[in-house]
């Protein structure tokens, strides 16, 4: 089975987002709205038939339906699909997912009018990062797929393969959008990337844990309430999407709590596993 993590840039208007549930069909496993970040996550997991189906489905719904123009989340983004990973459930399985992916890219484009970048591993051999493509996206750095007639308030589309990773946030009270951005940047590492970013009433530091065996929130928590003033304070901890079953297996169970953790919200729970 795969798993897909579409990005859409919309996260306050309940009806669309409701519908873009709907469309997800039988392979949605979970979606996650965030008005600060105007943004929401939708997991798609199925295997590969069913769930490019669901997939292609959500994306048209999302492209149809939502527009860039006076877009003011405080999240980056790239288009109305911001980011659409595809990751293998099983290790043996990463060049189907690399397949998906790149069909998904192709369609997107010569279908939708959707102009996408490839990350992950590229023909060439080399490995492209997400945060490179939002660096250099339609700068330095040309679309994988042109759409032959781009629909301008769609804007552009980052279609990965990558392994799987954890978003999870941390909201902080009392802090600054500087002492968040200053905080971010020290938690960086190959394992870890992170953003400040200023939300409503707070300011939130937003971590991808891209390898879920040498990232543990509870370090994370530890490290952020380390840098903190006396002033400020750790108010909630969030995940965004699901997390595998490991990464609780990991964690102190009366830590659970605290960041935001649960049995139900796994990859295995949402599979019936």
């Amino acid at each position: 089975m795969f798993e897909c993590v579409i990005n859409i840039s919309e996260g306050r208007d309940a009806a669309k987002l409701a519908a873009f549930e709907l469309v997800g069909g039988e392979s949605l496993r979970d979606a996650h709205r965030d008005p600060s970040h105007h943004r929401s996550v939708f997991t798609l997991i199925n295997h590969p038939e069913p769930l490019l189906r669901d997939v292609r489905a959500l994306i048209s719904s999302a492209v149809d339906n939502l527009t860039l123009d006076a877009h003011d989340g405080v999240h980056p983004r790239l288009g109305v699909v911001d980011v659409v990973p595809f990751v293998a459930l099983s290790s043996e399985q990463t060049a189907r997912a690399v397949t998906l992916r790149d069909e998904t890219a192709h369609w997107m484009a010569h279908e939708l009018g959707v102009s996408t970048f490839l990350y992950g591993p590229l023909t060439n051999g080399s490995i492209r990062t997400l945060p490179e493509i939002r660096r250099r996206a339609l700068k330095d750095l040309v679309p994988d797929f042109v759409a032959p007639h781009p629909l301008a308030h769609a804007g552009v589309c980052a279609v990965g393969q990558r392994e799987m990773l954890v978003a999870w946030n941390i909201w902080i009270e009392g802090a600054t959008l500087v002492d968040a951005q200053r905080i971010a940047r020290s938690l960086r590492s190959s394992t870890v990337r992170a953003l400040g970013l200023a939300v409503t009433g707070a300011v939130q530091v937003s971590c991808n844990l891209i390898d879920v065996r040498a990232s543990r929130p509870s370090e994370i928590f530890d490290a952020v309430s380390a840098l903190l003033s006396a002033q400020a304070r750790i108010i909630r901890c969030e995940l965004v999407g699901l997390a595998p079953r490991s990464l609780l297996e990991h964690e102190d169970p009366a830590r659970w709590a605290q960041l935001d953790l649960s049995a139900d919200q796994t990859i295995e729970a949402r599979l019936g596993r």
